[in-house]
């Protein structure tokens, strides 16, 4: 996932492609997407002419994404998946405590990466494809889980995603 260039990351790139010359037969470097200035949120507008503003709601951060290599792996099957969930026809309240227990599971039998099956949804915005990946940065999965990634299409595609899970520490230390 890319991130906006913000306006000092633009100026340096506008120096940066200024003293390239592309080779024989390339074309030159595009010049970056233009950043427009930061705007003030409307929650900190209105909290100064309002009061305090209602608690929001917050969001963990997902895993990161599994490694390249690791994820082609998984999907040509060189590396095997340690098992599979498939969510479709629960709702969330069922699907959450069925992630959570089948994740950490598989953690515990000592499996390094499993298949979750969310589904696309009616119209491609499923809700389980939605929450899945907050559920897996949350607690008590955000120790378990060391990445995350869309499946390959012979596995679901978008429907699905890779789980690596971290392994357990050593006990004999």
């Amino acid at each position: 996932m890319r991130r906006p260039l913000d306006p000092a990351d633009a100026r340096l790139w506008a120096i940066v492609t200024s003293t390239v010359r592309p080779l024989p037969g390339r074309t030159a470097p595009k010049p970056p997407p233009r950043v427009e200035p930061a705007r003030e949120p409307r929650e900190r507008a209105a909290a100064r002419t309002a009061g305090p503003a209602p608690a929001k709601r917050h969001f963990p951060h997902p895993p990161q994404a599994i490694e390249p290599k690791r994820h082609r792996r998984l999907a040509i099957e060189r590396e095997l998946l340690g098992g599979r969930i498939d969510l479709h026809g629960f709702d969330q309240d069922r699907a959450r405590s069925a992630l959570t227990d089948f994740v950490l599971r598989s953690r515990a039998e000592g499996r390094r990466s499993v298949l979750v099956i969310t589904g696309k949804g009616a119209l491609g915005g499923g809700v389980l494809r939605r929450h899945v990946p907050e559920w897996l940065a949350a607690p008590p999965l955000r120790g378990a889980v060391a990445g995350l990634s869309e499946a390959h299409r012979r596995h679901g595609g978008e429907g699905a995603l890779y789980v690596a899970l971290k392994r357990l520490p050593d006990r004999h230390g």
